[in-house]
């Protein structure tokens, strides 16, 4: 990893505090911006992490789910986000969750998803959230890629016996025990996202609001939010979207009883209007490096959603088309990305250029049925496409737009055996 401007420093105190305890600094990528508030507060949070870890606070493995996913609690043990290791992810060596051992031993021909890089789910939640703040949606709990520790991650046996070796020798030996670089476990990298406090599921509330219609005004927040979560999706071509896997926070009106028996139907007797908010998490099965082709088609879910057949509104053109149309942006995007992606040591440049043609594709699409007016139903059912671009040169190197510089389109001829799922 390239860390030259990746290590955050806290605030004084914070560090003091850290040293006193023998924690390291530790690096955040994408980097953060320590004037922005936002990204002040997420460092704050992961080092309220390392210091909840060294006082025995450790992070909690999630039952649900298929890889090994950890809530992370700050020293109070309330939980303040979901760090998920890329050694713990579905295909990962040391996933401590059996399903997908079972799925590789008994039908391998069903193991992974073709269409995806394994084993860089932490990357793709990272680089949702990256997306999603480039185009202002909000709707991603910020994520980013940061190196933790704590006992209750699943190490190998090999990690745990170093570790009680070095502690053991420097209990008997000091001398020899300050030479050694770290005495704990090895941190490990992974997706840190934030903790939303006080949503659920939205199956749970598009049940509700089935029977227990929203209001007027209310339907329309709803409406403009669901449509960030469809252009966030299908910007990243997310192959795993259900209506279990994105959040709703629906706060109903309070209303003050006794005002309502003088003067029924009127909004004086609201005490606090209704709210309402949408979360997208569990991004990491996204970026593919070709549209699926082979078995499945992994649809968007939300594709089946009453609010899937009205246009898109004036509010999500007015927002996101005038970048998407701007071709310097879009290459500014694949270059964030690039910063991001290479910090893996597997990282394969050709790979990412096949997964920069895809959203280059979904974005062409996306501006073309946002133009047309289209819904988010008819976006879905457009031909796919990939946008080859010729010169494969991304990041801060990468001199701006060439005028030789050429894209190609390119649809898809193959389509996948299931259609529904």
């Amino acid at each position: 990893m390239e860390a030259s401007d990746a290590t955050l420093t806290p605030n004084k105190s914070s560090y003091e505090e850290l040293k006193d305890n023998g924690v390291p600094e530790i690096s955040v990528y994408p980097t953060c911006d320590e004037s922005n508030s936002a990204d002040a507060e997420f460092v704050g949070l992961v080092y309220e992490s390392l210091l909840a870890i060294e006082s025995g606070v450790h992070a909690e493995l999630i039952k649900a789910g298929s890889s090994g996913s950890y809530f992370v609690k700050d020293r109070n043990k309330k939980i303040i986000g979901v760090f998920k290791p890329k050694d713990e992810e579905p295909y990962g060596l040391l996933n401590p969750k059996w399903t997908k051992w079972m799925q590789k031993s008994c039908c391998p021909c069903c193991f992974g998803r073709d269409c995806l890089i394994l084993n860089q789910g932490y990357l793709s939640e990272a680089g949702a959230s990256l997306v999603d703040q480039k185009l202002k949606l909000n709707v991603v709990p910020k994520t980013k890629v940061v190196r933790l520790a704590s006992e209750t991650f699943n190490y190998s046996a090999i990690d745990r016996a170093k570790s009680r070796t070095k502690r053991n020798i420097t209990e008997k030996f000091p001398q020899i025990g300050r030479r050694f670089h770290r005495l704990g476990l090895p941190p490990k990298a992974g997706s840190f996202q934030l903790f939303v406090d006080g949503y659920k599921d939205a199956e749970f509330w598009l049940r509700k609001f089935e029977s227990e219609p929203l209001p007027p005004a209310i339907q329309k927040t709803f409406q403009l939010k669901f449509e960030r979560v469809v252009v966030l999706d299908y910007i990243i071509r997310n192959t795993d979207r259900g209506n279990d896997n994105w959040l709703i926070k629906y706060k109903k009106p309070e209303v003050d009883e006794a005002q309502s028996q003088t003067t029924p139907n009127s909004d004086w007797n609201l005490v606090e209007g209704p709210e309402i908010q949408i979360a997208a998490i569990d991004n990491g099965l996204a970026f593919p490096f070709k549209h699926p082709d082979e078995w499945r088609t992994y649809p968007y879910h939300w594709a089946w959603l009453p609010q899937s057949r009205l246009p898109f509104s004036k509010e999500i053109k007015d927002l996101v088309l005038p970048p998407l149309l701007d071709m310097n942006f879009v290459q500014s995007l694949c270059d964030d990305l690039y910063e991001l992606f290479k910090t893996d040591k597997g990282f394969d440049k050709n790979a990412f250029h096949k997964q920069m043609s895809v959203m280059r594709g979904q974005i062409l699409n996306l501006t073309q049925a946002l133009r047309d007016s289209k819904s988010p139903l008819q976006l879905v059912q457009m031909p796919v496409v990939t946008v080859e671009r010729r010169r494969k040169t991304y990041g801060k190197s990468r001199a701006r737009a060439d005028s030789d510089d050429t894209l190609t389109q390119r649809f898809s001829t193959r389509s996948p055996f299931f259609s529904w799922c």
